[in-house]
């Protein structure tokens, strides 16, 4: 069995075929998925795919590349959206949030401020975070350090050993997808095959960051199984040792997860 643990299901690339996408992913054992908002304009979507997902959660919050068309307001309204959800089973925390560091002319002092109160509101709910941390590392880290959420994911991962480390140190697990696939990826890999059984999980980012095999097209959880096998050979794993692995550490981290059937 496999989890993906982060998957844009209400992406526009899906709209054709959304259900077939999910289909496809169960005959391949992909049987739960973690689906995050990215902004105010779709915490109801997501909840409501989940709810019409079998094994999917959802996660809830303001992802940094959205931050800029974002209204203060909006962190009030996933206050109250939060206290809606609280005892949803499907809920699974907040998320996609975080800081970009890689696209250019985005609002850094803005992206900081969103995330650091997004932080405060998992940290007062007691609940996971799902992070996009590009070229960001180290400044998540200095805000995670501040607030202390109870656990979470660093979603699509591709910082040092070091930095590893210290996302483990906070109970986090670091999320290892498509671009592991590629033999160029040399540090990628190298933290795929060397870090401990307890940092890692899976995931596909759907419908971006494709695996080798489809590269620049629709990615989609059908594919999570072989991006497992391309980790599980470079850890020295059989398929069923690394999904062991991986679905203890993704309900370790997301509790939620665990709930669902």
């Amino acid at each position: 069995m496999w989890t993906d643990t982060h998957l844009h299901l209400d992406a526009s690339e899906y709209d054709s075929d959304r259900t077939a996408v999910v289909q496809r992913a169960r005959e391949l054992h992909v049987t739960r998925f973690v689906l995050p908002a990215v902004g105010a304009f779709n915490f109801d979507t997501v909840k409501k795919l989940a709810h019409h997902t079998a094994g999917a959660v959802y996660c809830l919050g303001i992802h940094p590349m959205f931050v800029d068309n974002a209204r203060e307001e909006d962190l009030l309204t996933l206050k109250q959206k939060i206290q809606l959800s609280i005892d949803d089973p499907k809920f699974a925390g907040i998320g996609e949030i975080g800081l970009d560091g890689f696209v250019p002319g985005l609002n850094w002092e803005k992206q900081v401020r969103f995330f650091n109160a997004q932080l405060k509101l998992a940290r007062d709910f007691d609940l996971p975070v799902v992070m996009h941390v590009r070229k960001a590392q180290d400044p998540v880290l200095k805000s995670l350090r501040v607030y202390k959420p109870r656990s979470g994911i660093a979603h699509a991962f591709n910082g040092s050993f070091q930095q590893a480390e210290h996302f483990l140190n906070l109970n986090m697990c670091l999320g290892f997808g498509g671009a592991s696939t590629f033999t160029r990826a040399l540090q990628l890999r190298r933290l795929a095959t060397e870090l401990p059984e307890h940092a890692m999980v899976l995931e596909t980012d759907g419908p971006d960051i494709a695996p080798e095999w489809i590269n620049k097209q629709r990615n989609a959880p059908e594919h999570l199984p072989r991006i497992a096998q391309t980790i599980a050979q470079l850890r020295g794993l059989s398929l069923q040792e690394l999904s062991a692995q991986t679905e203890r550490n993704a309900q370790r981290v997301l509790p939620a997860l665990a709930l669902q059937s």
